[in-house]
């Protein structure tokens, strides 16, 4: 194969998901059917990213997307971890193979994919729909849907007690404090501001709020300034689409190859959707906190924070009728809408090449 291929192939592959568009992975072209990828996680820095699971989801969804990006060109691709590696800078090997088949037809919604955070139409899933999303996931997972109105109500409530705990927790600010790129209609490696989905006078806001964590807190005690963000972003898009969707896994999540197959199901779920005229919003803040509560750890330094985060568990457990054992993988909304007029972009490829 040549060496071009292998770089459209690559080109096409970093269009996958990522928390906060953190791309926490390197390209290295082994041989003329052999690429490395090499990851890294963001848990010593990143609240969200519990003993790097969030990261080890997305190389997941960048391996599902490199063997959809390689069906583009008659090309099979098997992926392996490498031994010897630690959890936190995983190297995964793809082998590329002739396979005679053609192209996916998942394959054209791979840049077109994006997150839309603002409000959807409610028009109600249809079974075809449903079964599609169910049949993404594979048999390994089963998907909860929140329909109803009484659902999503739930679901907001549920999404407004969670934004609250990331709104006032000190260890969340460093993250929410880098991950906006402000005036942008794209980013390249953040999230823009204008794809973040408050009106103009609230991102005006909360830019300079966020300027320090000293301006937050007093917002936040004196002026109720969680309340508009918690609105825009959190209740009123909660009940705004046609349904939350969780995917469970029918097996623990205690492996990194666990959790990287959840990543390739969770975008096989994005495609899919994008490919049935639906788009996505991640709803990802309650599972991880509950990853915390399930392990018995700490979230922030403030006890109110954890205190909340199990009150969070229980009730999100109550809404899904599961138990505390119980897995989840990825929570998200989805409904129609029109295109979003902003989103995250990508690195260029050479930069995210190995040097």
């Amino acid at each position: 194969m040549s060496r071009d291929v292998l770089l459209k192939i690559l080109d096409l592959a970093r269009w996958a998901p990522s928390g906060d568009n953190t791309q926490p992975w390197r390209f290295e072209i082994v041989s003329d059917n052999h690429i490395a990828i090499h990851g890294h996680d963001t848990r010593d820095g990143v609240i969200y990213d519990f003993d790097g699971y969030a990261s080890q989801m997305a190389h997941g969804a960048l391996l599902e997307t490199l063997r959809l990006a390689a069906s583009r060109f008659g090309m099979s691709a098997e992926w392996a971890i490498r031994t010897g590696q630690p959890d936190n800078a995983p190297i995964y090997d793809i082998t590329l193979r002739s396979s005679g088949t053609g192209e996916d037809v998942l394959v054209q919604f791979i840049e077109s994919r994006c997150v839309q955070r603002r409000p959807m139409r409610m028009t109600p899933l249809c079974s075809e729909q449903k079964a599609a999303l169910c049949e993404a996931v594979g048999d390994a997972y089963s998907l909860i849907f929140f329909e109803s109105l009484k659902d999503r109500l739930g679901v907001a409530k549920l999404l407004w007690r969670n934004a609250y705990l990331r709104l006032t927790c000190p260890e969340a600010y460093e993250v929410h404090r880098h991950i906006i790129e402000w005036g942008v209609r794209f980013s390249a490696d953040r999230i823009p501001d204008q794809a973040v989905g408050v009106d103009p006078l609230t991102a005006k806001l909360m830019r300079w709020v966020m300027q320090s964590w000293g301006r937050v807190n007093f917002f936040n005690h004196f002026l109720f300034g969680t309340i508009a963000p918690r609105i825009q972003l959190d209740f009123l898009p909660a009940l705004a689409c046609a349904a939350h969707v969780l995917i469970k896994p029918k097996h623990p999540l205690n492996r990194l190859e666990d959790r990287v197959t959840a990543g390739m199901a969770m975008q096989r779920l994005w495609l899919t959707a994008s490919r049935l005229g639906l788009h996505l919003q991640p709803e990802m803040t309650p599972v991880i906190f509950r990853w915390y509560v399930q392990d018995g750890r700490e979230i922030s330094g403030k006890a109110s924070i954890n205190e909340g985060a199990m009150s969070l568990a229980e009730r999100f457990e109550y809404l899904a009728s599961a138990n505390r054992q119980s897995g989840f993988s990825f929570f998200c909304r989805v409904g129609t809408s029109e295109r979003p007029s902003a989103r995250s972009v990508r690195k260029e490829l050479p930069n995210l090449m190995m040097r």
